[in-house]
């Protein structure tokens, strides 16, 4: 006989409650597995790349570097319009006695023609005036005073219209003193907020990340020590090829007039002049190699990259501006083949770096915070970065 019982739906198993109850354990698994499928990525974002923090960390550092020369123009603004101020100040004081001095003489004039009653009370008046110019188209006034008076009329209204005009150059004087020390302070305050940042990025690699780090640093010494070799041996091919020239030049030119000798003496005699002004930059530079990196140093316990070079060919008898911004425009631009001793070599759009050039592809520079003064290769950053060469002179 058939059962007339009805089938359990398909979706029941055992009690009615357990369905809902695997349907809910289901669904609460799928979340957990999305959410970790979703976290996985966000973690790995979150934990950059060893060349991701060496390439944050070197553009940290060129934005330190940028932001010192800022800081360094902004100092130096900052102790001329300060000398200026002075200037200015001195020049007020001494004027001011001046017109101080000239105000006595009209006084003792106005009190004396006052007590004898040789002048009028608006003569009195107008000889003790602040402004004493509004009273100075009175024909009939000034014809009462003497030649005497009136020169001393004339002096007080010329003193007292110059020192209205130095009061005004101070103060504006001042306020520009004001916006180069806020730009002053606030380059600073970005050099050390890059610095920091830096410091912050490599303090979060671990003992195995830095080993690493140390690896590619040397690839890349490699690299730009192979790249130096290569300019050193270019230029040394240069230099024969042109000293061949000039022999042949010389010889037959032998038989010539003697106009040709003497021109080639006299650029002979210039070329020999800077290369003994390099020698002793260079001489200079080497002395300091082992001083530490500071930003906005001068020397001579530590330096940044333009107090090197400009404290090196000051030892050559030669000033340079105190930034790169400056230094850049202060010579003679040649190419990087023809670059020489003592050159220098300016990096970046920014021409925010510069180093002494010492020759086979090599210079001496002060690199950046945390490190010392060294000689390196002209491509320790690559070749791209390098922006000019000037020759000082």
């Amino acid at each position: 006989m058939a059962s007339h019982r009805k089938p359990r739906p398909g979706g029941t198993i055992g009690t009615g409650l357990r369905a809902p109850a695997l349907a809910t354990a289901a669904l609460t698994s799928m979340a957990v597995l999305s959410q970790t499928a979703e976290a996985a990525p966000g973690t790995d974002r979150a934990k950059p790349t060893l060349e991701e923090v060496e390439k944050k960390v070197d553009d940290l550092y060129r934005q330190a570097e940028s932001a010192t020369q800022k800081y360094n123009a902004a100092k130096e603004r900052t102790g001329k319009q300060r000398g200026r101020v002075d200037a200015l100040r001195e020049d007020v004081a001494r004027r001011t006695a001046r017109l101080n001095k000239a105000r006595e003489e009209l006084g003792s004039f106005a009190a004396a023609q006052y007590r004898t009653g040789a002048a009028a009370p608006d003569t009195a008046t107008f000889l003790l005036a602040n402004d004493p110019q509004d009273y100075f188209d009175q024909t009939q006034l000034m014809n009462r005073l003497t030649s005497r008076e009136k020169s001393a009329v004339d002096d007080f209204i010329g003193e007292q219209a110059a020192t209205m005009k130095k009061r005004r150059e101070a103060a504006e004087s001042l306020q520009t003193l004001s916006d180069s020390q806020h730009d002053l302070q606030t380059a600073k305050a970005t050099v050390q907020k890059k610095l920091a940042s830096a410091r912050e990025l490599l303090s979060q690699l671990t003992a195995q990340e830095k080993a690493r780090l140390a690896a590619i640093e040397r690839q890349k010494d490699q690299e730009a020590a192979r790249k130096a070799a290569e300019l050193a041996k270019q230029q040394a091919a240069q230099q024969q090829a042109d000293s061949s020239s000039s022999s042949s030049t010389a010889t037959g030119s032998g038989s010539g007039s003697g106009s040709t000798g003497s021109g080639s003496t006299g650029s002979t005699t210039t070329s020999s002049s800077y290369d003994t002004k390099a020698e002793k930059a260079i001489a200079f530079a080497r002395a300091q190699i082992g001083k530490p990196y500071v930003w906005g140093a001068t020397g001579p316990d530590s330096y940044d990259c333009s107090g090197l070079t400009q404290a090196a060919w000051k030892a050559a008898g030669v000033t340079l501006p105190r930034t790169t911004y400056d230094q850049v425009n202060a010579g003679t631009t040649v190419s990087l083949a023809d670059a020489r001793p003592g050159d220098l070599i300016f990096f970046y759009d920014d021409i925010s770096h510069v180093g002494v050039y010492i020759g086979n592809g090599m210079m001496i520079h002060a690199p950046k915070p945390g490190a010392y003064v060294r000689e390196e290769s002209i491509y320790y950053g690559g070749e791209s970065i390098i922006h000019s060469v000037v020759r000082p002179g």
